[in-house]
């Protein structure tokens, strides 16, 4: 096979490293994440019993790979069966990031850290999903250098304790 008709991951979408989730509902989660990310689908493999086997959605220049829970194959299930996650997606916003949080929450996702300005110079948040996945939003409003990061993280850590 010549280079030239290798296949080749990158020309079809993908980046060296795609996030996969495991999601109880992933029908109703591939439309949530339409309505409050501007998620596009791209492909959708059913499974037995009409669950998803695998799907596939875009949002920005980025791909979500996702299945419904399939425990009876030896998948340990997704962050409501199991109690929760240990990762986030985080969002990188072009526009409006107020708005696209909003319409995040609009969706249907709970805040759990409210956008703000904070001292690396980013307006940043975070919301989890009503499938239980995490996702911080992020938008790029000052451009620091790192002796300026580092003065304003040790400001902000030394302010009054709780």
């Amino acid at each position: 096979m010549s280079s030239a008709s290798k296949p080749d991951s990158h020309s079809r979408g993908y980046a060296t490293v795609t996030p996969y989730l495991t999601i109880r509902g992933a029908a109703d989660a591939i439309a949530f994440y339409a309505r409050a990310f501007g998620a596009v689908e791209l492909s959708r493999m059913q499974g037995p019993g009409g669950k998803l086997m695998h799907a596939e959605i875009k949002i920005g220049d980025s791909i979500l790979m996702m299945s419904d829970e399939f425990p009876e194959m030896g998948g340990k299930g997704g962050p409501q069966t199991l109690g929760g996650t240990t990762v986030a997606m985080c969002i990188t916003v072009e526009g409006d990031i107020d708005a696209a949080y909003a319409r995040a929450v609009e969706a249907g996702a709970t805040p759990t850290m409210p956008l703000a300005d904070m001292f690396w110079g980013d307006r940043y948040g975070q919301l989890v999903d009503p499938f239980g996945h995490a996702w911080a939003m992020t938008k790029q409003v000052e451009v620091l250098s790192s002796e300026e990061i580092e003065r304003r993280a040790a400001a902000a850590f030394s302010g009054p304790k709780p």
